[in-house]
């Protein structure tokens, strides 16, 4: 970001597990984290009351953001008026994209097969689909290109454009399909740990405790539902437009999808942060007792269960968006 501050310049800005955004002034194994409210900074720099610096306001923006993913980022941006300079930097990186190479497959192959026909099953990725711009037998490419121009319905121009939305809306789904997949480990980890002591006999004398967990199981399980329930209507719209597939019909479909990425990325930034806090906390099952463990569920688990509930209701309803 365009920070005038030289020494904020190699901060960052994080979700801490309360869910509250704070700059990270320094992070180590040894140290921990050293933490700023943003409305410390004016303080901790010697700003001015009046008018606002101009990082506080930018970082006072940022601070409403839900979550830093690359795609939550470019369309917040946007929306919130947010100078960035070099939006390309806003991609994933190729070991990223590598990794992604499996979860990617289940959305390019309609498309391969469509191009290749027959000989769809010797094409290993998406990239083999961006290559025949650059495939040697000019006769070839034209052919394949033009068939995948007519069966879009563009013109062959428009193909670039059209197959750079198309990879870029499905690696999207695919990030945020692996992020869920990592996640869901640390999530059964965390409600059986809640479970367990839910089952302790001393524990369950404290109504307090019990609803706070009861509570905080609940939200998680139905955050999880409801994203797993997205992507099953990703899925549904994605299969029914290689039905009669068309650009125009791959447009819905973008923008359909692209209405849910700051619900989840919102979500699984949350969810993530909360599950990895508890991970490192208590790694194995004989990592802190149930005193322990309660103390972390009431100080630190516990704050910001309501920004989750937040996130879920602001979500688009899927039958508004046409």
């Amino acid at each position: 970001m365009p920070i005038e501050t030289r020494a904020l310049r190699q901060a960052k800005l994080i979700k801490n597990v309360r869910l509250q955004t704070v700059v990270e002034i320094f992070s180590d194994a040894k140290t921990g984290s050293g933490q700023l409210d943003i409305e410390q900074l004016p303080q901790q720099f010697g700003w001015p009351a009046r008018p606002p610096h101009k990082d506080l306001k930018m970082l006072r923006q940022l601070g409403t953001l839900t979550s830093y993913d690359i795609y939550s980022l470019r369309i917040l941006f946007r929306e919130h008026d947010i100078p960035f300079d070099n939006i390309a930097e806003l991609r994933l990186s190729d070991d990223k994209i590598s990794e992604l190479s499996e979860y990617m497959k289940k959305f390019t192959y309609p498309l391969i097969e469509t191009i290749y026909g027959s000989e769809a099953g010797t094409i290993s990725s998406f990239d083999d689909v961006l290559n025949l711009f650059r495939h040697p037998d000019i006769t070839k490419v034209r052919d394949r290109l033009n068939k995948m121009a007519s069966t879009m319905m563009i013109n062959a121009e428009e193909l670039p454009r059209f197959l750079e939305d198309f990879g870029d809306v499905f690696l999207s789904l695919s990030y945020y399909r692996q992020t869920m997949t990592e996640l869901e480990p640390l999530v059964e980890d965390f409600l059986n740990s809640v479970d367990n002591l839910s089952q302790n006999s001393q524990l369950r004398q404290r109504p307090g405790l019990m609803d706070t967990c009861r509570e905080i199981q609940a939200t998680i399980n139905n955050l999880m539902i409801a994203i797993s329930g997205r992507f099953e209507t990703f899925d549904k719209y994605t299969s029914d437009m290689w039905e009669d597939p068309s650009a125009e019909r791959f447009q819905h479909v973008k923008r359909f999808i692209e209405n849910y990425h700051t619900t989840i990325g919102g979500s699984l930034c949350s969810i993530g942060v909360k599950m990895r806090a508890w991970a490192l906390a208590f790694p194995n099952s004989n990592a802190g007792g149930p005193s322990k463990r309660v103390d972390f569920i009431m100080s630190e688990m516990r704050q910001g269960i309501d920004i989750l509930h937040q996130i879920e209701a602001n979500a688009p309803k899927i039958d508004r968006i046409g």
